[in-house]
């Protein structure tokens, strides 16, 4: 029987191999301009790193919203 375990490993290799496969495929390098600047960087990485900033703004978006302060808390149940 397939354990969780498994599974799991077996996910984590597919995602992996999967993350491999578009950084093989994008190596070529792009030109990205930002305001007054133009860097030259492969796509991969370009790829890589707008992933990450919108991973740590959804983290820090979705924290600020569990962190609430209890006043708040309390007012949005009163008015549900």
């Amino acid at each position: 029987m397939i354990t969780l375990h498994k599974i799991r490993m077996i996910a984590i290799v597919g995602v992996c191999l999967l993350v491999l496969i578009v950084i093989f495929q994008n190596t070529r390098t792009v030109e990205t301009r930002l305001l007054f600047m133009t860097v030259s960087m492969p796509r991969a990485l370009l790829l890589i790193i707008t992933f990450v900033a919108g991973f740590a703004s959804g983290t820090l978006f979705v924290s600020g919203l569990l962190k609430r302060p209890e006043k708040t808390k309390a007012k949005v149940h009163d008015k549900a």
